[in-house]
């Protein structure tokens, strides 16, 4: 293990730094995708939430390397069909794009819920001192709703960060891919995957220490 940290110690930093970075992207952009999706759910209009529903069910119900396979492969084969030839995704873009549909329709139910958590008569009562639909969601209610998001938010950060490993089928070069290229130069499996396994399990449990702190601070907060 100690010959796997010296030979290959700033390879397998990359890496990790590569996993983190996507994983930020795709949270990012998940947030933006939940939050769309989330209002289209807590809204009065049947068409939306259809929509929102309808999305968030149908990327909950595809595995994640499948839409990976789907959006790395399938998107430019299609997109070739209609005769743009030289379109091609990177493994970061695909990567990104899979992780933040997946996480988006999740991140969408943990902003609905925390949407729905706060009282109603708050939205009536800024309703009736004349702000608008949007301005009471956005002054009102969503503050009062992040409150109790964060721990989740955290969390889902965890599980994203811990399914980047399965973008290592399309070629990106985070954590896990890299523990293949270096077992099958080594020939040292175990070690290998126990330099891997220790890394992911500093940064993880470091994360839910903090989940867990930010969660008392909410609730002591309440």
């Amino acid at each position: 293990m100690i010959s796997i940290i010296q030979s290959y110690s700033t390879m397998l930093l990359g890496a990790l730094g590569k996993t983190l970075l996507l994983t930020l992207l795709s949270l990012v952009f998940a947030m933006i995708i939940g939050m769309i999706f989330a209002l289209m759910n807590v809204g009065k209009n049947r068409t939306l939430n259809l929509t929102g529903t309808v999305y968030v069910d149908a990327v909950r119900g595809v595995p994640l390397i499948v839409l990976a396979y789907f959006i790395y492969f399938g998107v430019p084969a299609g997109i070739k069909m209609i005769g743009i030839q030289d379109f091609r995704l990177t493994a970061l873009q695909a990567g990104t794009i899979a992780l933040a549909m997946n996480c988006g329709a999740y991140m969408a139910e943990i902003i609905r819920a925390g949407i729905e958590s706060v009282d109603r008569g708050q939205m009536e009562a800024s309703r009736s001192l004349g702000l608008t639909y949007g301005k009471s969601m956005r002054l009102v209610v969503l503050p009062q709703a992040i409150r109790t998001m964060i721990p989740s938010i955290i969390n889902q950060f965890i599980i994203t960060l811990k399914d980047t490993s399965i973008l290592s089928v399309i070629g990106f070069p985070e954590l896990t891919n890299m523990g293949k290229t270096i077992s099958g130069n080594t020939f040292k499996s175990l070690e290998t995957w126990a330099v891997v396994g220790i890394m992911y399990m500093i940064v993880i449990i470091t994360l839910s220490k903090v989940a867990k702190r930010v969660e008392r601070r909410v609730n002591r907060g309440r």
